[in-house]
């Protein structure tokens, strides 16, 4: 099943020609055939199929033309290194179809990289580049100091400079009272809060909540690996949706895949295929969830829906 006649767009996906990152201090670097060091072991992180581990925008149009996807917004994580320089570039090549972040560093980011040039080349308290850039991504949940507070002056030039900002807070409820301080403060702010409140966790409804502010918006990057041991359909999933349309409305809900790491088990394909095809949604609900709230949230423009590409089996 295709997204025929539905505007489809991805809230969550990742981009790379070189992975070059760090998680808990440790380095993060390809191995080829879609395989990374992480953790201090050899683990699966993107599909086998990209066996020079570079994550490209047109393999990535590639999945998005086959599965219906008209436009994406490219977040970043420290797992993956900075990678402003190369989304730079796919918005100049593509920018009917790519928003993209540009990654908001804090000192734990930089102590991490280590101790020579390139770290102490930056040695003031969270580095970002706003300047060619739709938003910001924030890291919360690993940031040295989760006191969003504390960070106030990327929310407050994003506000003004018109960005959005793309967080991804710690689990639970954790930083929710901090950010709830921050949206007090810059209300004209749009705010994407990633993987679903990070809905498997307890107090995950306290993030959905956050989106009862005007331009807070939830999306649901990682929804299927979050779900993973339940596997396709994901009817946990849907049921998660539907919960979180009670809190705050299907009106600041929008898809996300999570694209490469979850396509390690299931198809771009299937991302989409698993909400089009549950009874539970509604064609209004699934129409807005699956890119009409996105299209206002990231300002895209004259999109129609993209034909179909029979299979051949």
């Amino acid at each position: 099943m295709a997204a025929t006649g539905m505007i489809v767009i991805d809230a969550h996906v990742h981009l790379w020609e070189k992975q070059n990152g760090f998680a808990n201090g440790l380095p993060v670097n390809g191995t080829g055939n879609g395989k990374s060091i992480f953790m201090g072991e050899e683990r699966q992180m993107m599909p086998p199929y990209m066996e020079d581990n570079r994550n490209t925008a047109e393999r990535l149009l590639a999945n998005m033309d086959y599965a219906g996807v008209n436009a994406c917004a490219v977040t970043q994580e420290y797992l993956d290194g900075n990678q402003d320089e190369y989304l730079l570039k796919v918005r100049a090549m593509y920018p009917e179809r790519f928003r993209i972040t540009a990654l908001y560093e804090d000192e734990g980011f930089i102590s991490d990289m280590g101790t020579g040039t390139e770290a102490s080349a930056a040695q003031e308290k969270g580095r970002y580049a706003l300047e060619g850039a739709d938003g910001v991504k924030i890291c919360a949940g690993r940031l040295r100091d989760k006191d969003l507070r504390h960070h106030i002056d990327v929310f407050r030039k994003a506000e003004k400079a018109g960005k959005y900002i793309s967080i991804d807070l710690v689990d639970g409820d954790g930083q929710t009272d901090f950010l709830q301080s921050v949206i007090d403060e810059c209300p004209g702010l749009k705010i994407a809060i990633g993987h679903f409140g990070m809905v498997t966790t307890e107090g995950w409804q306290k993030q959905i909540a956050l989106a009862k502010n005007k331009n807070v918006y939830i999306e649901s990057g990682g929804l299927t690996w979050l779900f993973h041991r339940e596997f396709y359909p994901y009817p946990s999933a849907i049921d998660a949706i539907l919960e979180a349309r009670d809190i705050c409305g299907m009106e600041k809900l929008m898809w996300g895949s999570d694209y490469p790491r979850t396509m390690t088990d299931i198809t771009y394909k299937s991302a989409v295929r698993f909400i089009l095809e549950s009874g539970k949604l509604s064609d209004s609900e699934k129409r807005l969830f699956m890119g009409e709230n996105a299209v206002g949230f990231y300002g895209f423009k004259g999109l129609e829906p993209l034909p179909e590409i029979p299979n051949m089996l």
